[in-house]
């Protein structure tokens, strides 16, 4: 278990919400090109180095969450239980309900759906983005790469993140799509998501099924 954190460390973590929070209200208000960094101080009464201080870029203020998916993207097929596969794992773990599909609470989604439009009419937020799934692949390719030992310039590790990867951008656009069309059932959706994704993963199972089973400690 983690240690409780300290008071400097909880007020650190709540300034980093409020600066997140009041930089997406106002990014879905009026678009995130034509919100400044000053703008954003000014309405969370900090100064614009405070906001570097806990975000290097604007675009980090949309996306520093997104961290922590990678994070436990890698943990989830890391930790998998012995025989199952790397596909398994990334199945079990990209097509479990998250954020907008997840919240129970109207008022959550309605900020969540707001969100995902504004970074959907946001060049800059779409190229950010893309660089983010990038290194999802260069860090799934890594981990797939330390536990089948491969040799250095052995690209089917990357091969097989680059098509996992590729079915979660998908399904991110698929969502968008979506969403731009009126949807708002949100447990329809999350419906359409898995069978969708468990179509694209199904499709990839004849070379990838049988790929990196997870071997029992103390096997080799």
């Amino acid at each position: 278990m983690s240690a409780p954190l300290g008071l400097r460390e909880r007020k650190k973590q709540r300034r980093r919400q409020l600066l997140s929070e009041t930089a997406r209200r106002l990014f879905s208000e009026r678009g995130f090109e034509r919100v400044s960094i000053a703008e954003i101080a000014r309405e969370a009464e900090v100064s614009q180095q405070t906001v570097f201080n806990y975000f290097p870029s604007k675009e980090d203020l949309v996306y520093s969450g997104l961290e922590t998916f990678e994070e436990q993207l890698l943990t989830a097929i890391r930790e998998r239980p012995p025989g199952q596969t790397i596909i398994g794992a990334f199945a079990d773990f990209v097509l479990a309900p998250r954020g907008f599909l997840a919240v129970k609470d109207d008022a959550a989604a309605r900020e969540l759906m707001s969100v995902t439009r504004m970074i959907a009419a946001s060049p800059a937020l779409l190229a950010r983005e893309q660089q983010i799934l990038a290194r999802y692949t260069d860090g799934l390719a890594a981990l797939i790469a330390e536990e089948t030992s491969v040799r250095s310039g052995d690209l089917r590790p990357y091969a097989a993140a680059n098509a996992l990867i590729g079915v979660h951008r998908a399904l991110i656009t698929y969502v968008r799509e979506q969403l731009e069309a009126g949807a708002s059932d949100r447990r329809r959706l999350a419906s359409q998501i898995r069978r969708r994704g468990e179509n694209a993963l199904a499709l990839l199972s004849d070379g990838l099924g049988d790929y990196v089973p997870k071997r029992q400690k103390g096997k080799r």
